[in-house]
C-alpha cells in the first residue's frame, strides 16, 4: 500500500555549513572589524555573539541569507529576545525539529477534511500517510504543502 511520511528536519550538514559561512562574513566585513562578533552553534540552537542589538540584527540578517541560500526553511527558526549586558548582546535562534503532537494532530485533521481515501496517523514526530493511490497521495502533499502549519514540512520515505 502506497505511504509516506510527513516530517519537519533540517539538515544539519547545511546548517553548519551556513553558519560557518556567516562566521566568515562577519569576519570579513567592515563594520565587524575588530568587534568580536560571532555565531556558535550547538544542537539545536545558534548564538549570535556581539557588541549591540543593533549589530545582531544584522548578523541575525547575514544569517537568514544564508540559510535561505543553502535550502533552509527559515520557518523553522524560533528567535529569543537579545540579552545585552554591559558590552556584549547576545541572542539565541533555536531550530525546530520534528513535529509537535498538536501540529500532527491539524495535519490528521486536514488529512480527513481532504475527503480523499486516505489514512493518517502519527508516530512521535511524525505523520505516516498510507492510501490506495498514488494520485491521492501525491493531491493530498500539494494541500498539506499550501497549508499554514507555522512549520516547513518535507515528504520522506515515499512507497509505491
Amino acid at each position: 500500500m502506497p505511504s509516506f511520511d510527513a516530517v519537519s528536519e533540517v539538515d544539519n550538514h547545511e546548517l553548519t555549513n551556513a553558519v560557518d559561512q556567516a562566521n566568515r562574513e562577519v569576519a570579513n566585513r567592515y563594520d565587524f572589524k575588530g568587534s568580536d562578533a560571532q555565531f556558535e552553534c550547538n544542537d539545536n540552537v545558534i548564538t549570535l555573539h556581539g557588541q549591540s542589538e543593533f549589530q545582531l540584527e544584522q548578523m541575525r540578517d547575514i544569517l537568514l541569507l544564508k540559510m535561505t541560500k543553502r535550502g533552509i526553511d527559515i520557518e523553522c527558526l524560533e528567535v529569543a529576545e537579545p540579552e545585552a549586558t554591559g558590552h556584549r548582546a547576545k541572542q539565541a535562534i533555536t531550530i525546530k525539529q520534528g513535529i509537535d503532537q498538536e501540529t500532527a494532530r491539524k495535519i490528521v485533521k486536514r488529512v480527513k477534511e481532504s475527503k480523499l481515501k486516505v489514512q493518517a496517523a502519527i508516530q512521535g514526530d511524525k505523520v505516516r500517510v498510507t492510501g490506495k493511490k498514488r494520485d491521492d497521495l501525491q493531491q493530498l502533499m500539494g494541500q498539506l504543502r499550501e497549508a499554514d502549519l507555522g512549520l516547513p514540512l518535507q515528504f520522506t520515505n515515499l512507497r509505491y
